[in-house]
């Protein structure tokens, strides 16, 4: 058996193995044998059915699987040896197949296309510098707050007449463009909420209304054209939401207020536990103390942001493009040119930070041990047990954690995210941040750029 290796250029490469009779007959006649053992076939006692009878009905085949089982080990085996770090999987180079006639004669040759990893270093510094942002608590951002807390606990209420954020409980019909009802069109009971309306001219037409009241809505221009909140409020698909152009009729049946809860004793404790809260000032001390723990890791999660796109254009290196779009088609039958194209950006960033963790953690002996993951993943089963309203003690939730990591898939998804924390923690450690104090609303204003 003869495996050599023609390097293209830094990024792709070609294996080539040969495969002599010398080779794979050993392997082929053991597994003829070892079929005849096991082999039932009418006519002859089990275990004593002649190798050559075997060979006779299943030979090619057994050939085929021992050929292929030769060429993936004997792969392997070189890129290990040669210490070779592969993007992908090597894939069959196309164009130049032979063809052959399995005769346990032939001198089989295999030509594989591999896509090698890009080499270059990382050097995270102090002097390089990202922004940390502290994000304040506005006035804005808290009475929002409190007016969503107050409503949660507060009191339905049908008042006479609408008033902004009131929810109108409503019949919807589909109108032609003449204004008459359209025949078998759309027709729905919803209850449309005033703060869910985009357009601030259909929002006041909205205002003033009564039981009984009717008008004209154009529904699209009132969720600026938004296909999930329309087939939400009338109840159908969101492809056909995305095409409708028809207005509706809306004839209010009931207006329906959510009244504030009052700031008083009995609210607080609902909310902290009786006596934990007393005043109105404490209780506002407290939702900013809740609004900033939230907003601290909103900013970790912007600072995790900024550290990959820093990371991207700080290290620069190729790869090699054109062999993974071959091998993502390989691997991905159903996806079609346009996805590919589509979708190969993105795929390739990903790859990018991937190769660059994997240099951090080499370059700076960062290890990755079980007792993290195991920790990540209670933590991470934890909270699911904490949104269900679940109390569950330390011993069942490990537990629930070993049996979570008995799976594959999920172990290394907790790997993978332990991973990323720890190359975010050391790039933190390493880099100057410079913290910058914002708004909330400065610093939602941030996405929308």
């Amino acid at each position: 058996m003869n495996i050599s290796q023609e390097k293209i250029d830094n990024l792709n490469a070609v294996v080539k193995i040969n495969i002599n009779p010398e080779d794979y007959q050993p392997r082929v006649d053991k597994a003829i044998k070892d079929q005849a053992k096991k082999a039932k076939i009418p006519g002859f006692r089990p275990g004593m059915v002649p190798a050559s009878h075997i060979k006779k009905m299943y030979g090619k085949s057994i050939l085929v699987d021992e050929i292929n089982n030769m060429l993936s080990d004997t792969l392997n085996k070189y890129l290990e040896d040669e210490k070779l770090e592969v993007l992908g999987q090597p894939l069959p180079k196309t164009g130049d197949e032979k063809e052959y006639n399995w005769d346990f004669a032939d001198n089989f040759e295999f030509n594989y296309e591999l896509g090698l990893a890009p080499d270059f270093g990382v050097d995270f510094s102090a002097k390089d510098k990202l922004t940390q942002y502290v994000i304040k608590v506005d006035e804005e951002t808290l009475a929002a707050r409190i007016k969503n807390i107050r409503r949660s606990y507060g009191k339905m209420t049908n008042p006479d007449v609408s008033a902004e954020d009131d929810v109108l409980y409503s019949d919807l019909v589909q109108l032609s463009p003449d204004g008459s009802v359209f025949e078998d069109g759309i027709t729905n009971t919803a209850s449309v909420r005033l703060d869910q309306i985009k357009d601030e001219a259909i929002k006041a037409s909205l205002i003033g209304l009564k039981k009984g009241d009717e008008l004209i809505l154009d529904i699209q221009k009132a969720f600026d054209n938004d296909a999930a909140k329309v087939a939400g409020l009338l109840k159908i698909e969101e492809e056909t939401a995305a095409d409708l152009k028809s207005n509706f009729r809306l004839t209010v049946k009931n207006v329906n207020r959510l009244e504030e809860s009052d700031l008083n004793q009995e609210f607080f404790d609902k909310l902290f536990g009786e006596g934990t809260v007393t005043t109105e000032e404490e209780f506002k001390a407290k939702i900013t103390t809740e609004i900033e723990t939230m907003m601290q890791q909103d900013s970790e999660r912007k600072l995790q942001e900024d550290i990959f796109q820093y990371g991207l254009d700080k290290v620069q290196f190729e790869l090699p493009d054109e062999f993974l779009k071959r091998w993502l088609k390989a691997t991905n039958e159903k996806l079609t040119p346009e996805e590919l194209e589509g979708g190969y950006n993105d795929f390739a960033k990903n790859l990018k930070w991937t190769l660059i963790e994997n240099k951090v953690l080499k370059q700076n002996s960062i290890e990755i041990k079980y007792e993290e993951v195991f920790e990540l993943a209670k933590a991470r089963l934890g909270q699911q047990f904490q949104m269900y309203g679940q109390g569950i003690d330390e011993e069942q939730l490990g537990q629930y954690a070993v049996q979570y990591l008995q799976n594959r898939e999920n172990a290394n998804k907790i790997f993978e995210d332990v991973k990323a924390l720890k190359v975010f923690e050391y790039i933190k450690s390493v880099v100057t941040l410079e913290p910058k104090e914002i708004t909330y609303t400065e610093f939602t204003g941030l996405f929308a750029k």
